[in-house]
């Protein structure tokens, strides 16, 4: 019986060892073809660059093997059953939507990464169906439209990224269904709205990240639920109430970035608690006094409290915290002995406590200070004399002890601090003589004396500071004559000797200050005549020359348009206030001769000059009369076109006929103006056409675009892409430019491959290129242009990769008051700081954008918030493309003037920048 009931078991189960082995099976290669071609599908509605990686996505014939796209497909990773569950195409210039993106045939994935492309539309709702999904990347394209209320049924997601992006609408409390998430990042987008209380259900989040966005409203108290967040970033938004105490409970929390909102009331004292690394407040409008026990934990590096309206002293946590690196006190109402307040620090490397109301006198340990490069005490109320031991700071670039209370003589010391680029000890009681030791910086890029009492000569040792673009000594007692040896500052854009004792006559040596913009010399004793070395200044140079003892005749010429000489009562000459000279008097005298010879002369002029107007007027009138007829657009009905090396007609037609009247297949890029377009017009003859959106068309100035345009198609430099011609029509207007082969360097940085094509000399001769191009934008156009809109969407290279400026001057056909301009005109990322509150570009906006672009040529990405701009911070081996290999002896030190100038293109105040044409000399200098 037990042997049947065996034999019985034994054919049961090889029944069904028969049945499974005969049923139909899942086909895996079937599968995972179907999800092959679903992406190859996705992949011919996307716009790819030539040599993209994507090329190895290849059609798999039907009796393919389950892994062969798992092991030849670029970005494609498969799971142990042949399906595909990562997907990374990050950096891979692709340009798209995800409308053909099929999220349900992909359902396996786990890992989507999509960084740094050109994807735009809507986050579509299928994006739920991806249910097994871990990580999720889209972050740096231009995806638009609100966040999917259905991204919150993404149980299983850990990281989310969607920095950078037009995402519009609210942060969806949906997401606080994530309680898996671990890093949530929303950054640099249109969102609105409050920040939702569900986000305190996400308990394993160790990242919030929110800033630049428009978000309102408190800080939910909620936020003090997450207990393993280690970074929350507030910043940039227009959030207010008081900072809830609640977040004291973070315990693990290292970085606090809140600044630039519209906070109100204390500081919680529990955030001293915290053992913080970063601790950014700054711009906001918080009151009371610092927590007690900041640093308690020795791990703080960066304190930024700056522009609020604290008050008290430094707290005693503070003293002695030797983590402390970048220390930002500025712009409140702090106050206390400056001799008591500050300890050792031997890793500062930034601080600022200017504009308070610190008292006592300077410490001379503030000299042991090894790591410390920008010092800015301006604007107190310190006293006593600046210590000899400053000297010792060789390593210091910025020292700032203007407007307070220092005596006594400068010390000569100063002199060893070579790496100076900027030196303030304006407004003062200082006395003595400018030492001659201040020669020897010969780094130095601006100096400011004024408003002290400092006597005794120019020396003769400035001639040293060959890169200087400011200096300003007015108001002190300086006597003698000025130095001759002023002619050799080329550099200077900006001097202001005025309100001393200068005697004798203005050097001749003034005409070499070519770059110069401002030039002060009044209120002293200057005398004799005004040299025809002023006249030699550049045109338009701001020159006051007033309350001299100046004689003789003022010139004449243009030059003298921005000139003050009043005071000066034995000058004479055709200009308000002063009386004629000798000579003019005599050619003023009735000469009845004269007066009839300039008859016999003028009279037929005048009627020769008549009748040519006359016979010119009626040969242009025949000539439209004749071409009426053929002109393809309507001047008045406010249809224009203008284009210098084609006929404009033809050319219209021709544009329209090689992009299949503007076909989406012929687009190679997307701006903010605009779409542009290749143009093959003619044989051989290939252009960018960028079409303007409707709603840029719609508010182009008719009555001043044709001179704007005439004005830049006259533009000719070798670093500035040519504009050949504008078209206004009612149905689209258009932009016709030069065809550069390369493309956006901006591209080219997000591919790792292309990348690598630029080498640490290409990249100095593109940052050289932009600067030159710019230069002669703002020092050699009449009148100078403004780009507005310097980033690296810009810059194009041609075939050689040599950059060349693009889109230059397109905002000024645009009327600024007009509906399209909601924002502050430029990039985001690329926009002067100062744009936010004065609203009015000026060259040094150009200035500031080229240095971001010009640290992201080095960097091969955007600088984005980098941890400190200060020299120590900003060299090759922290910020240098980790893509390419090091450089040489000779292009590293190339790379470096890149990276310093930049520095001094962000300074933060516009006067304190250098201009264009600074920077441009300098890296041709290098060049030689």
């Amino acid at each position: 019986m037990e042997k049947q009931i065996i034999s019985s078991s034994n054919f049961l189960f090889f029944s069904l060892a028969l049945i499974i082995i005969l049923s139909p099976v899942p086909n895996l290669a079937s599968a995972s073809l179907e999800e092959a071609n679903s992406l190859l599908k996705w992949k011919a509605s996307l716009q790819i660059p030539n040599n993209s990686f994507l090329s190895s996505w290849l059609p798999l014939p039907m009796n393919s093997g389950a892994s062969v796209q798992c092991t030849s497909w670029f970005g494609v990773v498969c799971n142990a059953e042949g399906s595909i569950h990562r997907l990374n195409l990050s950096r891979s210039g692709l340009k798209g939507t995800l409308h053909r993106f099929s999220f349900s045939l992909l359902h396996n994935l786990t890992h989507l990464d999509l960084s740094v492309n050109n994807f735009f539309g809507p986050i579509p709702l299928e994006i739920q169906l991806l249910s097994k999904l871990v990580y999720l990347n889209i972050s740096f394209n231009t995806f638009s439209g609100v966040i999917p209320r259905e991204i919150g049924t993404l149980r299983q997601l850990t990281d989310l990224d969607l920095d950078k992006n037009n995402l519009t609408g609210s942060v969806p409390k949906e997401i606080g269904n994530m309680v898996s998430l671990k890093f949530l990042s929303i950054s640099v987008n249109n969102l609105s709205g409050l920040i939702p209380s569900t986000l305190g259900n996400l308990t394993s989040l160790n990242t919030l990240f929110l800033f630049y966005n428009q978000l309102y409203g408190h800080i939910p108290n909620e936020l003090g639920n997450l207990k393993s967040l280690t970074e929350l970033a507030l910043s940039l938004n227009q959030l207010s109430g008081s900072i809830p105490s609640s977040l004291a409970n973070l315990s693990n929390l290292q970085r606090l970035f809140l600044g630039a909102n519209t906070f109100s009331g204390s500081i919680p004292q529990g955030l001293g608690s915290l053992d913080l690394i970063k601790l950014e407040l700054d711009d906001n409008q918080l009151s009371g006094k610092l927590p007690k026990d900041l640093c308690h934990g020795g791990m703080l590096q960066k304190l930024t409290v700056s522009g609020n309206q604290l008050t008290g002293p430094i707290p005693r946590g503070l003293l002695n915290c030797p983590s402390l690196i970048r220390v930002r006190f500025d712009r409140n109402q702090f106050s206390g002995n400056i001799s008591n307040s500050f300890g050792f620090y031997p890793n500062l490397a930034y601080l600022d406590i200017s504009y308070n109301h610190f008292h006592g006198e300077l410490s001379k340990n503030w000299s042991k200070c090894k790591n410390l490069t920008v010092l800015n005490m301006g604007y107190n109320s310190i006293s006593g004399c600046i210590p000899l031991e400053f000297g010792s700071a060789t390593q210091l670039r910025k020292l700032n002890l203007s407007s307070n209370h220092f005596i006594g003589e400068i010390p000569k010391e100063l002199g060893k601090m070579t790496s100076m680029l900027y030196m303030s000890l304006a407004d003062n009681q200082l006395s003595g003589i400018i030492p001659p030791e201040l020669g020897s910086l010969h780094d130095l890029l601006a100096i400011d004396l004024s408003s002290n009492r400092l006597n005794g000569s120019i020396p003769k040792s400035i001639d040293n500071w060959t890169y200087i673009y400011n200096l300003n000594l007015s108001n002190n007692m300086l006597s003698e004559k000025i130095p001759s040896e002023i002619g050799k500052l080329v550099q200077l854009t900006e001097l202001d000797l005025s309100q001393n004792l200068l005697k004798e006559e203005i050097p001749s040596e003034v005409q070499s200050l070519q770059s110069l913009q401002k030039l002060n010399l009044s209120h002293n004793r200057l005398s004799g005549s005004i040299p025809d070395a002023i006249k030699s200044l550049p045109r338009g140079t701001d020159i006051d020359l007033s309350y001299n003892e100046l004689s003789g005749p003022v010139p004449t010429n243009t030059n003298f348009v921005n000139v003050s000489i009043e005071g000066n009562p034995h000058l004479c000459g055709n200009f308000t206030g002063l009386k004629f000279c000798a000579s003019q008097i005599s050619k003023k005298k009735n000469d009845p001769f004269h007066h009839q010879l300039v008859l016999v002369i003028m009279l037929p002029l005048i009627g020769a000059i008549l009748l040519g107007f006359f016979i010119c007027g009626l040969i242009a009138y025949r000539k439209r009369k004749s071409h009426s007829s053929q002109k393809p657009l309507d001047k008045k009905s406010g249809d224009y076109f203008f284009i210098t090396s084609f006929d404009g007609g033809v050319a219209h037609d021709d544009i329209l006929k090689a992009t299949n009247n503007f076909d989406e297949a012929y687009s190679i890029g997307t701006g903010g103006y605009g779409t542009v377009y290749k143009a093959e017009i003619q044989p051989n003859n290939v252009v960018a056409v960028k079409k303007l959106h409707s709603s840029s068309s719609q508010n182009v100035d008719h009555n001043g675009f044709l001179n704007e345009i005439r004005a830049l198609t006259n533009i000719r430099h070798r670093n500035i892409v040519k504009l050949y011609g504008y078209c206004s029509h009612t149905r689209h207007s258009f932009l016709i430019y030069e065809y550069l082969e390369k493309g956006c360097i901006g591209s080219i940085l997000r591919s790792d491959v292309l990348a690598k094509e630029l080498d640490w000399l290409k990249r100095v001769n593109i940052v050289r290129a932009i600067a030159n191009g710019l230069a002669y934008m703002h020092h050699d156009c009449s009148p100078p242009l403004i780009h507005r809109d310097i980033s690296i969407g810009n810059i194009l290279l041609d075939s050689d990769y040599e950059a060349h400026i693009s889109d230059f001057g397109t905002s000024k056909l645009l009327k600024l008051d007009s509906s399209n301009w909601t924002a502050i005109a430029g990039t985001y990322g690329y926009i002067a700081p100062e744009l936010a509150y004065t609203m009015v570009a000026t060259e040094k906006c150009d200035v500031y954008s080229f240095g971001i672009v010009a640290l992201e040529v080095i960097m091969g990405k955007h600088p984005g918030e980098l941890p400190t701009l200060s020299a120590d911070y900003l060299v090759l081996e922290n910020v240098g493309d980790s893509r390419i290999p090091l450089p040489s002896p000779q292009a590293e030190k190339q790379v470096k003037l890149v990276l310093s100038l930049s520095r001094a293109c962000l300074n933060s105040n516009p006067n304190g920048r250098p201009t264009m044409r600074q920077v441009s000399n300098l890296l041709m200098k290098d060049l030689l």
